[in-house]
């Protein structure tokens, strides 16, 4: 993400704040150790422990007292409930994801980016055994990454791209060499040209996803669908088939979401 920890007196510490208020979130039921979190944000275990602690105070994180592990806390819920009347379209999403799933047989899912990366709201299982459990409710991406993401990333301004891929040069170091700036720009150009993302296990190995990108009344991609199913579920014929349901459902969602905010 863009930082302005340099400019903004406290600004430094309000993004690591907020960065372990996304691992928590992230994390899910479960929650996550001081240990897990600290390594995540980077941060010392005694940083770490004091910015949580701070949250604590103010209800935006909680501690299990028997795990002793770090949850979302009660403030956050209520913070959510109001902001999702203005940002939340998981309404508007559900039974399309839903249509979606049934359809392919696949697991289905609606992203939606924040900034550098996308965050799964919505996920939907389909009617085949064997699954990818690589995505669920919660999880973040960098955009580029996953196939939700490298579907947003693609349609969005080339100037955008360009700023995207100069603040992150890590992605190759943090998620391999498919991602290095060359062979990413190769595989949005592909998705512009096909209309929706491929991403052949890059994440996990034999876990295949496709992805298409939902536009609001602007034409800008905020959100996206996309489908994830072990290899073999994915050969070129399936995988065109696929990629024309997905894109259909896409087109509907943007429509829906359109007209939904006029």
């Amino acid at each position: 993400m863009e930082s302005s920890s340099t400019q903004v007196p406290g600004a430094q510490a309000i993004a690591r704040a907020a960065r372990l208020l996304r691992l928590v979130t992230a994390a899910g039921a479960d929650g996550a150790s001081l240990q897990e979190l600290a390594g995540a944000a980077d941060l010392s275990r005694s940083t770490a422990h004091r910015l949580l602690s701070a949250l604590k105070v103010e209800g935006l994180v909680d501690r299990d007292g028997d795990s002793t592990r770090w949850m979302p806390g009660p403030e956050l819920f209520l913070m959510g409930s109001v902001a999702a009347a203005r940002y939340d379209v998981t309404t508007l999403a559900r039974d399309i994801v839903r249509s979606l799933a049934v359809k392919t047989e696949e697991s289905a899912f609606f992203s939606v980016r924040r900034a550098d990366e996308t965050v799964c709201l919505l996920r939907e299982e389909g009617s085949f055994p064997i699954r990818s459990f690589v995505l669920s409710e919660g999880v973040r991406f960098p955009l580029g990454v996953a196939s939700a993401g490298l579907a947003i990333l693609a349609f969005l301004p080339d100037h955008d791209v360009d700023a995207y891929l100069e603040r992150h040069p890590e992605l190759e170091h943090t998620w391999g060499r498919p991602h290095g700036e060359g062979r990413l720009r190769t595989r949005l150009s592909e998705t512009k040209e096909r209309g929706y993302a491929v991403n052949p296990g890059l994440i996990v190995e034999g876990s295949w996803g496709l992805g298409a990108a939902v536009f609001d009344r602007s034409g800008r991609p905020e959100w996206a669908l996309s489908l994830t199913g072990v290899e073999f579920r994915f050969g070129p014929d399936r995988r065109a088939e696929l990629g024309r349901i997905l894109l259909a459902h896409a087109h509907q969602l943007s429509a829906r979401i359109a007209s939904a905010r006029r």
